[in-house]
Formats: C-alpha cells, sequence, structure tokens
C-alpha cells in the first residue's frame, strides 16, 4: 500500500504544501547522506517521495522482478536482506536494515535486477523514489550522486571527518591538510645555488634569504643536493671547513623529492622514512620549490622528522621507551590534518620499523658483532605495515651461514643476541608474543634454507596448526640487514604456493572461519559472556576476514605486496577483482581499522589496557551503519572465495 505526498492537481511540478513536507524533511536530515545534500534538493526528494506500507514477511523487491525501479528509504520498520544462489537463501547470508537506511542503490544505478531479496522483518513503512525521479536527484545533488556512486566510502569520509573535528580543538589554526598537492605549500621561490658557490657565499644567501636550507642545482635547475643548518652544525662548525670551498663537498647528495600533484602526506611519508626535513618539489627534472616538515606541521606540536631523528639517535633502550609514546600524539595529529586510515597506519609502522633498527643496533653494539650477517623479519600486522597502537612481537631472523661454519653454532650464537632484542622491543612497549614468533626463539631463528623447509611443509601437509602459521608467517618484511635474502624467500613462497592449488583451497576454508558478526534479530552479534561482554571483537571478526582474503588472492595470483589495501588493488589491477569491488572492501577494511584506532585512543585516555572490543550500542548512528556495510563486504568477500574454491 502506498500514501503518495504529491498534490493530486499536478503531474509535473508536484505543488505540495510546505507544511506536508516539513516532517519528511526533518526525518531526512537525521540521515546520511540526506543531512549535507542542499535544502532545494531535499525539497525536491521530499515532493516525489510516496510512503508504502510493507507488512511483516511481505518481499519488496527480489532478483525475479526485473530491473530495479524503485529506490527505497526506510522509514519505520525493519528489512532484512537476503543474498541469494541456485537454491535460495544463501547460508549466513542474510543482514538487517533500519530506520534511514536505503536500497537497492547498485541495481538502480546498473540498470539490473536487484541481487538481494528484502523481505519486511516487521511492519514496515518506506519512502519510495521513482526510478525516473532517483536519475534527476543524482543529477542535480552533487552529495547525492558522490553518495550512491561510492557509497562506503562516502560514509567513511563522514566518519573521518568526524574525528577530525572532534580532535580540532587540540589542533592549531591554519594547520596544512595531508591531502593537499606539495604545489600548494609552495610559500616562495626556492633558494638555490650552483655546486661551485662557496660554502660562505651560500651561507650568506640563506643568511640574508632568512631561510634554513638551500638547494644545490645544475645550470638548468635540476637538483643535485641540498644543504641546511643542520649540515652547517654537522660538517662545517664542527669540523673545521673551510668557508672557500664548494657547497657540493658538505651537500647532502640526492635529495628527496617529489612532483608538484602529490599530496602532503606523500611528503610527511617519506620524511619519516628518510629522517629528512625537506622534500624538493621537482618538474621535469627542474626545481620549482622546496617543502619543510615546517610546512607540513606546526612548530608547537611533535613532528614527523624531528620524532624519526631522535629515535635514530636515542641512546638506551629508556629513550626509546620514552619517544615510543609520542607516537600516540603523531596519530592524532595526523588524524586533525586530513590523514587517511592507509596513511595513519603506515606511519605508526614507520615510527615501530624506526624503533626496532634502534634497538638493535644498541643491542649489537652491546654483544658486538654478530657471527653471521643476518636480515630482521617482520611478520604479521608490522610485516603488511598496518599497524594500530595495539601491537605485540611477531619477528624472526634469516641469517646466512658463513663458510665453516655450521647452521646450529651460527644459530647458538645469535638466539642471546635476539632474546636480548625482543626483551628491549618489550621494554620500549612491544609485547613479547605469547606464541613465542619471536626471533629469540629457535623456530624463528633460521638459516634461509630452513626457513624454506618450515613453509614447504606447511604448504605440503596444509594442517590447521599449519594454516594459523602461514596465515602470520607468510606476511613477511624485512627490517634491518640485507633485503636479498627476504625476497628470495617471498620469491620462493609464491612460486610454491601458486601451484599448490589444494593448499590453496585449505587456505579458502581457513579463511571463511571468522564470519563478521551479523545478526538478524539486532544488527550485530555480540560476545554473550567472557572478559568482553555485549562487545564486538573489531581484529578478529572485522579486520581479519579482509586480511585473510587478500592474502589468499596475493598467494594465488602472485601478488609480491604484503599489505591489505595494496593486495586487493594489485588483484583489480590484474583484473582478478573488478575495480568496484575491490574498492569497496578496501573501503571497509579502512573503516574497521579506523574503528580499531579510535577505541585505542579512548582506551589510552582512560588509562585503560588496550584491547580490540567495541560495543556496537554505544557507537553513533552513522558509525553503526558502516560497521554493518563494512561487515556486509566482508561477507561478499568470502562469498567470493567460497564460490572460487567451490567450498
Amino acid at each position: 500500500m502506498e500514501l503518495s505526498l504529491r498534490s493530486d492537481n499536478s503531474s509535473s511540478e508536484p505543488a505540495v504544501a510546505r507544511n506536508a513536507l516539513t516532517p519528511v524533511i526533518e526525518f531526512l536530515l537525521r540521515h546520511a547522506p540526506f543531512d549535507r545534500m542542499a535544502r532545494s534538493h531535499l525539497e525536491f526528494l521530499a515532493a516525489r517521495l510516496q510512503l508504502g506500507f510493507h507488512a511483516k514477511d511481505d518481499v519488496i523487491t527480489e532478483p525475479a522482478r526485473g530491473a530495479a525501479d524503485r529506490f527505497y528509504i526506510i522509514k519505520q520498520g525493519r528489512v532484512r536482506g537476503e543474498t541469494m544462489d541456485e537454491t535460495g537463501p544463501a547460508e549466513d547470508g542474510a543482514w538487517e536494515l533500519v530506520a534511514g537506511e536505503c536500497f537497492p542503490i547498485g541495481a538502480l544505478l546498473a540498470r539490473r535486477p536487484v541481487h538481494t531479496l528484502h523481505r519486511a522483518v516487521a511492519d514496515t513503512f518506506c519512502f519510495e523514489l521513482g526510478r525516473e525521479d532517483f536519475d534527476e536527484l543524482l543529477a542535480l545533488s552533487p552529495v547525492f550522486h558522490d553518495f550512491c556512486a561510492r557509497r562506503l566510502a562516502n560514509l567513511l569520509d563522514q566518519a573521518l571527518a568526524g574525528v577530525q573535528a572532534s580532535l580540532a580543538t587540540q589542533a592549531s589554526s591554519g594547520e596544512t591538510s595531508l591531502a593537499a598537492p606539495l604545489s600548494s605549500l609552495i610559500r616562495r621561490e626556492p633558494v638555490a645555488c650552483l655546486a661551485h658557490t662557496p660554502i660562505g657565499d651560500a651561507l650568506r644567501t640563506m643568511n640574508a634569504e632568512r631561510v634554513g636550507s638551500i638547494v644545490i642545482v645544475d645550470a638548468e635547475r635540476k637538483p643535485l643536493g641540498l644543504f641546511t643548518l643542520h649540515d652547517l652544525l654537522g660538517r662545517v662548525a664542527t669540523s673545521g671547513v673551510s668557508l672557500e670551498l664548494p657547497i657540493e663537498q658538505v651537500m647532502t647528495q640526492r635529495p628527496l623529492s617529489l612532483p608538484p600533484q602529490a599530496p602532503a602526506h606523500e611528503a610527511a611519508a617519506l620524511m619519516a622514512r628518510m629522517g629528512f626535513g625537506h622534500v624538493c618539489v621537482v618538474e621535469n627534472e627542474r626545481l620549482l620549490g622546496v617543502v619543510s616538515e615546517r610546512d607540513l606541521f606546526s612548530l608547537q606540536r611533535i613532528g614527523l622528522v624531528q620524532l624519526t631523528r631522535a629515535i635514530g639517535g636515542a641512546p638506551d633502550i629508556a629513550t626509546l621507551a620514552r619517544l615510543g609514546r609520542d607516537i600516540h600524539r603523531v596519530v592524532d595529529q595526523m588524524l586533525v590534518q586530513g590523514a587517511s586510515v592507509a596513511q595513519l597506519m603506515q606511519i605508526i609502522t614507520l615510527f615501530n620499523d624506526h624503533i626496532a633498527r634502534r634497538v638493535i643496533a644498541l643491542c649489537l653494539a652491546e654483544a658486538g658483532a654478530p657471527p653471521a650477517p643476518f636480515t630482521w623479519l617482520s611478520f604479521g600486522s608490522e610485516g603488511r605495515q598496518e599497524q594500530t597502537l595495539k601491537t605485540d612481537q611477531d619477528n624472526g631472523i634469516l641469517f646466512v651461514a658463513p663458510a665453516g661454519k655450521s647452521v646450529d653454532a651460527v644459530r647458538a650464537e645469535l638466539l642471546p643476541i635476539a632474546q636480548r632484542i625482543n626483551q628491549a622491543l618489550a621494554d620500549c612497549g612491544f609485547p613479547l608474543c605469547q606464541g613465542n614468533i619471536m626471533a629469540g626463539h629457535p623456530a624463528c631463528c633460521l638459516s634461509l634454507d630452513e626457513w624454506k623447509v618450515r613453509f614447504r611443509g606447511w604448504i605440503e601437509h596444509g594442517a590447521p596448526e599449519h594454516l594459523l602459521k602461514a596465515s602470520i608467517f607468510f606476511d613477511f618484511r624485512p627490517i634491518y640487514g640485507e633485503r636479498a635474502p627476504a625476497e628470495a624467500l617471498q620469491a620462493w613462497v609464491l612460486e610454491r604456493v601458486a601451484g599448490n592449488a589444494t593448499f590453496l583451497r585449505q587456505m579458502a576454508e581457513n579463511a571463511l572461519h571468522n564470519r563478521p558478526p551479523l545478526g538478524l534479530v539486532r544488527d550485530f552479534v555480540v560476545a554473550s559472556g567472557g572478559e568482553h561482554p555485549d562487545t564486538i571483537d573489531l581484529k578478529l571478526n572485522g579486520a581479519v576476514p579482509f586480511v585473510d582474503g587478500a592474502r589468499l588472492l596475493a598467494l594465488a595470483h602472485g601478488i609480491a605486496e604484503t599489505g591489505t589495501l595494496a593486495r586487493l588493488r594489485a588483484a583489480a589491477g590484474r583484473g582478478v577483482l573488478r575495480e568496484a569491488e575491490a574498492g569497496a572492501w578496501c573501503d571497509a577494511y579502512s573503516f574497521i581499522q579506523l574503528l580499531r584506532m579510535r577505541a585505542h585512543r579512548g582506551q589510552l585516555s582512560q588509562g585503560l589496557a588496550l584491547d580490540n572490543h567495541v560495543d556496537p550500542d554505544r557507537l553513533n548512528e552513522l558509525d553503526r551503519r558502516i560497521l554493518k556495510e563494512a561487515f556486509r563486504q566482508a561477507r561478499k568477500l568470502q562469498t567470493r572465495l567460497a564460490l572460487d574454491y567451490q567450498l
């Protein structure tokens, strides 16, 4: 049954009394994306909506009814979505929509039948819009168009904006968005000189221009090097170097450079990774300007390069432990300035890498030269460069035994050093792994051949414990020592796994174990008891399905990337996934990681131990809505794996 909101005496532009539209508009304003639409577009929508009633168990849409021709916004009641297969509703493939949610957008955009059967769970009222009016609203409202074209990404943008707004009072005015192109940050013509310019002349130029750096260029303005006040202290003032020498003898060669269209967050990540405070903006090998850390972050706040340098120069473990706590403040700073979830995970991982490298260097300085060259490997979330504020240790050693020395003898000498490193990392805030996945354990301190033997056993046998270990160890990355042995091991793993259909199928079965906790009676299935009652484990039931699915796609198709987002995008680039499909899964995974970071920040502020549990009833309406969609996307990924491997 439908109750029209239109006036009966007009067939083109309905003349609906304003007071009749007001309650409809007020309802729309309580829900995304309507809360951000222009008033005129809301009035256009409200004037064309019809109110439909659907009794309990009524089917609202189903695949057999032809191309979708109506857009539904739930006003009151609940609607169940059921994924269909050849025999009917798919097992574990249902979820509920509530007031403010809308459907079936994808089918309307694609002019196709729906893939989901929507059924009223209780007596339900829906606002309904015909397809022609839906198309016209798409053309009129950029906000509505953006929401429909990229629903999950659009909602994620809103959620991230909300986090930024909540932190904005902590930020000084005028800070720069990390999404801005570097060209927008160039404040002046770059101060530069030629390579043969005397040091003294370069210093006088810097003083006259009131800058802390000068770029050394050739005749075509191609950057050759960079000289800063930091270099003045370290290479000139304390070394007795003559000021008549050419600047090229004391400059830093091959300065960092990025194109003008590169976003600011790339410069921030590059500075943090390399420990430099300046990036040259270069187009067609010609210098356009210089962006400094000071341009990215205000002086009153912790800087990426400042913290990186402090970590790299930390004299002891106690200092590193103190500096590690500043990472939390950097995360807040970057959230305020517009960093994405992927950028935040990358920055956290970069700092953790710096801490690990400094810990290793300090421990080696204390223990003396190692008995053989080794590569320190990170597994799990650090291996994927996806760390949040809560992380423990998953690491190992890959070594090469020198001629005349046995593998066992080298391991016996390396283990005490590795155990000291593990303990030092624990002192810096990275708890010891309860499963002993640490370099100080004999099973994780292996030669290249031993790692191959271990991995081969998992691939060939595929027992449950082997699959669990593979899900951790196969996401490895070198962070200290020679990269070549680790890269050789990675290439070997990809070749071995891609040719083993049985192991891939076992990995697919394993990837389906952690089902997203979508409920039928209520939105989410929560823990009924235990240490965290009435909560959802965002890591186990939220992030892990995406991590496992992306890993399987990478292993099956020879994709070398270790990060979840990079793996999904690479799979789309190779035609394994559709771009829209991969994009939705990336957005869903990013939102779950955002929720984890927000939960960790809240726990830190209250002095609580970090965990991955959230009570969905304490989330706001927007977060609950996005989380439901994210879980639905996780189910779609798992459904894709089940179909691919006939599970």
